[in-house]
Protein backbone atom coordinates (compact mmCIF):
# COMPACT_ATOMS: atom_id res chain seq x y z
CA UNK A 1 0.00 0.00 0.00
CA UNK A 2 1.55 3.44 -0.98
CA UNK A 3 0.74 6.66 1.19
CA UNK A 4 -1.69 8.21 -0.59
CA UNK A 5 -4.12 4.81 -0.02
CA UNK A 6 -2.59 4.26 3.45
CA UNK A 7 -4.06 8.15 3.75
CA UNK A 8 -7.28 8.03 2.26
CA UNK A 9 -7.85 4.87 3.98
CA UNK A 10 -7.04 6.72 6.97
CA UNK A 11 -9.60 9.37 6.40
CA UNK A 12 -13.08 6.27 6.59
CA UNK A 13 -12.13 6.42 10.73
CA UNK A 14 -14.12 8.32 12.05
CA UNK A 15 -15.25 6.52 15.38
CA UNK A 16 -14.56 3.44 16.64
CA UNK A 17 -16.41 0.06 17.47
CA UNK A 18 -13.83 -1.35 19.55
CA UNK A 19 -10.99 -1.01 21.20
CA UNK A 20 -7.79 -2.82 21.18
CA UNK A 21 -5.05 -3.28 24.67
CA UNK A 22 -1.74 -2.22 23.62
CA UNK A 23 -0.74 -2.09 27.18
CA UNK A 24 -2.18 -2.34 30.84
CA UNK A 25 -2.83 1.13 30.52
CA UNK A 26 -3.18 2.16 26.91
CA UNK A 27 -5.64 1.37 24.47
CA UNK A 28 -6.11 1.43 20.53
CA UNK A 29 -9.14 2.55 18.67
CA UNK A 30 -10.18 1.14 15.26
CA UNK A 31 -7.93 3.75 13.28
CA UNK A 32 -4.59 3.84 15.59
CA UNK A 33 -5.10 -0.35 15.16
CA UNK A 34 -5.35 0.09 11.44
CA UNK A 35 -2.42 2.75 11.16
CA UNK A 36 -0.08 0.21 13.33
CA UNK A 37 -0.72 -3.46 10.97
CA UNK A 38 -0.81 -1.27 8.02
CA UNK A 39 1.88 0.99 8.42
CA UNK A 40 3.96 -1.54 10.66
CA UNK A 41 4.41 1.07 13.12
CA UNK A 42 3.08 -0.55 16.90
CA UNK A 43 6.82 1.07 17.68
CA UNK A 44 5.02 4.82 17.02
CA UNK A 45 1.93 3.90 19.20
CA UNK A 46 4.21 2.25 22.16
CA UNK A 47 6.59 5.06 21.81
CA UNK A 48 3.47 7.43 22.44
CA UNK A 49 2.38 5.32 25.43
CA UNK A 50 5.84 5.66 26.83
CA UNK A 51 5.60 9.22 27.06
CA UNK A 52 1.63 9.30 28.85
CA UNK A 53 2.81 8.38 31.74
CA UNK A 54 1.46 10.04 35.43
CA UNK A 55 3.84 12.97 35.05
CA UNK A 56 1.07 14.01 32.36
CA UNK A 57 -1.18 15.87 34.48
CA UNK A 58 -3.77 16.63 31.64
CA UNK A 59 -6.18 14.35 30.36
CA UNK A 60 -5.65 14.95 26.65
CA UNK A 61 -2.28 15.02 24.48
CA UNK A 62 -1.28 15.46 20.67
CA UNK A 63 1.30 12.88 19.66
CA UNK A 64 2.92 14.68 16.23
CA UNK A 65 5.51 12.68 14.45
CA UNK A 66 7.86 14.92 12.14
CA UNK A 67 10.14 12.70 9.84
CA UNK A 68 12.99 13.73 8.21
CA UNK A 69 14.41 11.26 5.91
CA UNK A 70 14.85 8.16 7.78
CA UNK A 71 14.76 9.90 10.97
CA UNK A 72 12.28 11.51 13.04
CA UNK A 73 11.70 13.84 16.20
CA UNK A 74 7.85 12.81 18.45
CA UNK A 75 6.82 15.27 20.85
CA UNK A 76 3.83 15.47 22.64
CA UNK A 77 2.07 18.51 23.64
CA UNK A 78 -0.91 19.74 25.49
CA UNK A 79 -3.01 20.45 22.71
CA UNK A 80 -2.01 24.32 23.08
CA UNK A 81 1.65 23.72 21.73
CA UNK A 82 2.70 23.39 25.59
CA UNK A 83 5.17 20.93 24.43
CA UNK A 84 4.84 17.94 27.10
CA UNK A 85 8.01 15.43 25.98
CA UNK A 86 10.16 14.70 23.17
CA UNK A 87 11.84 12.29 21.74
CA UNK A 88 14.29 11.47 18.53
CA UNK A 89 14.05 8.40 16.89
CA UNK A 90 17.35 7.54 15.18
CA UNK A 91 15.63 5.01 12.49
CA UNK A 92 12.35 4.86 10.91
CA UNK A 93 10.56 4.07 8.07
CA UNK A 94 6.92 5.85 8.76
CA UNK A 95 5.42 6.38 5.09
CA UNK A 96 4.50 10.11 5.93
CA UNK A 97 6.75 13.10 6.44
CA UNK A 98 4.27 14.24 9.55
CA UNK A 99 1.84 12.40 11.35
CA UNK A 100 -0.40 13.48 14.05
CA UNK A 101 -2.87 11.54 16.61
CA UNK A 102 -4.97 12.23 19.86
CA UNK A 103 -4.10 10.51 23.32
CA UNK A 104 -7.45 11.09 25.99
CA UNK A 105 -7.36 9.68 29.09
CA UNK A 106 -10.88 8.04 29.98
CA UNK A 107 -10.23 7.57 33.69
CA UNK A 108 -8.86 4.04 33.64
CA UNK A 109 -7.09 3.82 30.17
CA UNK A 110 -5.09 6.12 27.70
CA UNK A 111 -7.05 5.89 24.08
CA UNK A 112 -4.92 6.48 21.23
CA UNK A 113 -7.28 7.49 18.54
CA UNK A 114 -6.88 9.07 15.22
CA UNK A 115 -7.79 13.11 15.21
CA UNK A 116 -10.60 12.40 12.88
CA UNK A 117 -12.21 9.35 15.63
CA UNK A 118 -11.64 12.23 18.34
Amino acid sequence: MNTQELENNLRQFIGTEKLYRLTTRHLLTDGTMYLAEHAQCYWLMTAVASHLTSRIDDHFAVAKLSVTGTSAVLTLDDGNGRVLDQQHIEYTDFPMTSFQLYACWGGEFWVLMLCSEY
